[in-house]
């Protein structure tokens, strides 16, 4: 369980460098990033090893309505982390579309996989996507929502969500873990 906590805990750190500490990130220039990318990679490898090591109290399991309500929370999650809501008529005024699409599935995978290290892995995830909103809130107040986009914007990038969905879905399957019941 220590290499889900440290890999869900580098994860936050590592995004939340650049508000936390904006100078020492300013001074490491553009190889900052290339380090940053490093430490999530290896931040991700300890949650993935970190969450298939651990072991916890299990409070529920899939069931087929929660299976069905995971499945449109994570076709809405994908929506939000493409570019759909920048660049189409609906969403355009949401300031953190990608964090709520992050919210959003860690939510749903919480629905469906209630054990301990669940807890810890989406839950933790879940509270660096509200604590992210806050800080960049805090540190950015000034904010300007991208002009209104297309309708036909918001369908393009609906139906790549839903395709997504059906290509995650399947991976899924193909692992192991059924995604659609």
């Amino acid at each position: 369980m220590t290499l889900l906590i440290l890999g869900v805990l580098l994860w936050a750190g590592a995004h939340m460098f650049k508000r936390i500490a904006p100078d020492a990130r300013a001074r490491m220039g553009d190889p900052g990033k290339g380090a940053i990318a490093v430490v999530l990679v290896v931040s991700i490898l300890m949650m993935i090893f970190g969450y298939r090591m651990a072991e916890g109290a299990f409070f529920w399991g899939r069931h087929p309505a929660t299976v069905g309500i995971n499945n449109l929370l994570m076709l809405a999650a994908l929506y939000f982390v493409s570019p759909g809501p920048k660049k189409g008529a609906i969403f355009y005024r949401m300031r953190h579309p990608m964090l709520t699409g992050f919210l959003l599935w860690t939510i749903a995978h919480l629905l469906v996989n209630g054990d301990v290290p669940s807890f810890v892995l989406f839950g933790g995830l879940g509270i660096w996507a509200i604590a992210e909103m806050i800080v960049i809130n805090r540190t950015e107040p000034g904010w300007t929502p991208p002009a209104k986009g297309s309708f036909g914007k918001d369908a393009m990038f609906a139906a790549i969500a839903l395709l997504l969905l059906l290509v995650i879905g399947w991976v899924h399957t193909w692992l192991g873990y059924p995604a659609f019941g």
